[in-house]
């Protein structure tokens, strides 16, 4: 495992739509070990391939499965080509930072639930219905590997004050 380069804006990998991911062999586990130890690092709470310049449908998740408890342990999803089959009505807004856009933060309003479906890195199907911040992070992923930043969600976008408490990047 190494750490990857996290790509910024303007990179024009960040706005290119993913390739769906055919060969589930050893350059796939190394991608996702490396994605797992470069958003461990950074730190983040998620991280899509493009985000580390490579052009393929793959992101990695962890975050604390029930966001009630502090001391909830961590629990680490890898998607291959995701997709989110349904979607909440219900929507709420929130602030978002991203690995790929280091020092703003903006305003998204993002459904409250989401069901996804995908792959796992040895290519078993996998369907996940995440709630909550959790669905905020897989949204946030999956636009990556469609080549949307959440900027362009935003109602507002700022450069948070230094005194500005922190926030999990996505």
């Amino acid at each position: 495992m190494s750490l990857r380069e996290i790509v910024t804006l303007p990179n024009p990998i960040l706005r290119r739509k993913a390739r769906p991911v055919t060969d589930f062999g050893p350059a796939l586990q190394t991608l996702v070990d490396d994605m797992i130890e470069t958003m461990r690092q950074a730190p983040g709470v998620g991280l899509a391939a493009p985000q580390v310049g490579v052009s393929e449908r793959v992101i990695v998740v962890e975050y604390p499965e029930d966001e009630e408890r502090e001391d909830a342990p961590k629990k680490l999803y890898v998607v291959v080509n995701p997709e989110i089959k349904e979607i909440s009505r219900e929507t709420e807004m929130g602030i978002e930072g991203c690995l790929s856009l280091p020092g703003l933060l903006g305003e998204v309003e993002r459904a409250l639930a989401v069901t996804v479906r995908g792959r796992t890195r040895r290519g078993q199907p996998i369907k996940i219905k995440a709630k909550g911040w959790m669905a905020r992070i897989f949204q946030h992923e999956i636009d990556h590997i469609e080549g949307i930043v959440y900027t362009d969600r935003a109602t507002k976008v700022w450069k948070p004050a230094p005194d500005e408490p922190a926030l999990d990047n996505v």
